[in-house]
């Protein structure tokens, strides 16, 4: 394990020390080329027997006995049976996970690792209390609590020149934040305040001297970025936040800030199961996916991580003509346990759900209006372009309006341009409508949920800007699930914990952090759930014929558990200890301090 560090550690400070050049990566090439089937008659036999196996195989759904050869599943049954079928080639028994439950390996279907990592290791003053490896940091639950504790966590940096990185912010529940209160906090230290979204930014006066934030810079801006930007306020939101984001970044992306954020990644996604992760329009950065790379790449890490190319970013930045090419050229960033999926893109339709930036069909109760992290006729620009090129493309979307655009668009494009098995992903779910669910099932698109929204808000959003119907039934993913349409659950770390097991849980349960149930008619199924996490993920990412199943012929991946939340009691599958994961046949127990 010392030995692993401290390669990982002479990666990443080999990968700085490329920052800014364009290296080319060694994994050029069809980035699923690990996956390809080999010659494995030579590699032993291990059979693994448990518990209970559940298999997501309709044709053998609950096993006792699985037989790996090599990365793969060669048979799953009863112990007998799994015998039977091996006839007398030689195997290995192993009786390690005989008191567990192994389930398909979870899948964290869209995550952000810099951004999860970034917010984790800075200072979380949130909505919820986050309990985290190393710490537990306890939920401001008012303006005055959070200024309390903003302003505790200032005086506890001994450092002057240190910036202050806070994340968690919420305006909903903290009030409003004004530059003034941050200039109070400290004059000289520049603040960074990062609202919940992760779509927002509030800065003091010093972080505008520091990192040129004048109203020169301000005035260069489209009307559009300003008109999502509050300038005398030090406040940047969606488009506003993209004009920011470079500005801050070598700071709160500084590398000793890298390498302590992925390190995190990497411990936490193992603890709770994660065997293959994904990220869909993540930074669209040759050097951080560098720094990426030396921490996630190594073949000891304990997951495979695919990344989706930023189609927002590549279409502002390109002429029509390039953008597929240039889209291809990120197939060469990747390397070992990294990859970009090829033929899939992110596009953004409306914005965040925790800002209540989203587009909605009847307006917000206070008044206040949604934003569109990219303007109509942009939107539909980048859709075509991708769409032509016969890629599959996930959209970021949150309101019934927003939503509203998206159909519209794919159903534009699948009459000019008609398309089978497009897998169009909408991704999040917030506020929809059931008319919408039919639309999306007779179009052919799928859904990525994020499950916690009701869980998190719906409580206060009954009162605040969606009103009591649109707030509880945010995520109506009973209605997707009875629709026949395929889904899957995301936490989008940092917005829900990162853990696949609490996702089950707010689906199945969708209690409230403060113990209300909201639209119980919305609750899924356990094995719904459990799909949602694994074999609808890996579908999401056309990942579903290597992964997502314990079926014969995948990949071995496994997560074992202490208890089945199939079959358990509802309200306990959060709790369930994740013992560890096999992955691709190499066996991963988490390690406790």
């Amino acid at each position: 394990m010392v030995m692993r560090k401290v390669i990982k550690h002479l990666n990443f400070c080999f990968y700085l020390s490329l920052w800014g050049l364009a290296t080319s990566s060694a994994n050029a090439g069809n980035p699923l080329q690990d996956f390809a089937l080999a010659s494995e008659y030579e590699v032993p036999i291990e059979l693994y027997v448990a518990k209970e196996i559940v298999t997501l195989d309709p044709k053998n759904p609950k096993v006792t006995a699985v037989a790996v050869q090599g990365k793969r599943i060669i048979a799953t049954g009863s112990r007998n049976e799994v015998e039977t079928l091996i006839g007398s080639t030689k195997y290995k028994l192993n009786e390690t996970f005989k008191d567990k439950v192994l389930v398909p390996g979870f899948i964290a279907q869209h995550d952000h690792p810099l951004l999860a990592g970034i917010t984790m290791t800075s200072e979380v003053i949130a909505i919820e209390d986050w309990v985290l490896p190393n710490k537990t940091f306890k939920a401001a639950k008012n303006h005055s609590e959070y200024i309390n504790l903003l302003s505790e966590a200032e005086s506890r940096i001994e450092d002057p020149e240190q910036i202050l990185l806070t994340w968690g912010y919420h305006h909903y529940i903290h009030g409003a934040l004004k530059q003034s209160e941050l200039d109070k906090i400290s004059s000289t230290r520049p603040i960074i305040v990062w609202h919940r979204s992760a779509h927002e930014m509030y800065i003091n006066t010093a972080a505008e001297k520091k990192y040129g934030i004048d109203k020169t810079w301000y005035q260069t801006l489209s009307k559009s970025v300003q008109e999502q930007s509050d300038f005398d306020n030090g406040h940047y939101w969606e488009q506003g936040w993209f004009a920011l984001g470079p500005k801050v970044i070598k700071d709160i992306a500084s590398p000793d800030r890298l390498k302590k954020a992925l390190e995190f990644v990497e411990q936490y996604f193992h603890a709770n199961g994660v065997t293959l992760g994904a990220e869909p329009g993540g930074l669209l950065s040759r050097q951080l996916q560098n720094a990426q790379n030396a921490v996630l790449s190594d073949l000891d890490t304990p997951f495979r991580f695919y990344f989706i190319a930023d189609g927002k970013s590549l279409v502002e930045a390109y002429k029509d003509d390039e953008v597929i090419q240039e889209t291809e050229k990120l197939l060469t960033w990747g390397e070992g346990m990294t990859a970009f999926l090829p033929k899939q893109v992110k596009l953004f339709a409306d914005g965040a759900i925790y800002s209540q930036a989203m587009q909605l069909r009847e307006p917000y109760t206070d008044g206040h209006k949604g934003e569109w992290m990219m303007d109509l006729s942009f939107f539909e620009r980048a859709f075509k372009i991708y769409w032509d090129a016969g890629y599959q493309i996930h959209i970021h979307v949150n309101g019934d309006a927003g939503l509203d655009m998206v159909l519209n668009t794919l159903d534009d494009n699948l009459k000019r341009s008609p398309r089978t098995d497009h897998r169009t992903v909408i991704v999040h779910f917030a506020v929809s409508q059931q008319d919408q669910v039919k639309r999306i099932k007779e179009l052919g698109a799928i859904v990525s949920a994020n499950p916690y929204y009701p869980v998190a808000l719906s409580d206060n959003y009954r009162v605040n800007g969606l009103g009591p119907d649109r707030a509880d039934n945010m995520v109506r993913i009973a209605d997707i699930e009875k629709a026949g349409i395929p889904f899957s659950y995301h936490s989008d770390m940092p917005m829900a914990p990162g853990q696949p097991l609490f996702l089950m849980w707010s689906g199945v349960n969708r209690i409230t952090n403060d113990g209300n149930v909201r639209s119980p008619e919305q609750r899924v199924s356990r094995l719904g759930a459990l799909q949602a996490v694994t074999l609808g993920a890996a579908y999401s990412l056309q990942l579903e014929n290597e992964v997502g199943s314990i079926v014969p012929g995948k990949l071995a991946n496994f997560t074992v558990l202490s208890d089945n939340p199939v079959t358990c009691d509802p309200i306990d599958i959060k709790d369930i200890d994740v013992w560890g994961t096999v992955l691709e046949g190499r066996i991963q127990k988490v390690l406790t301090d």
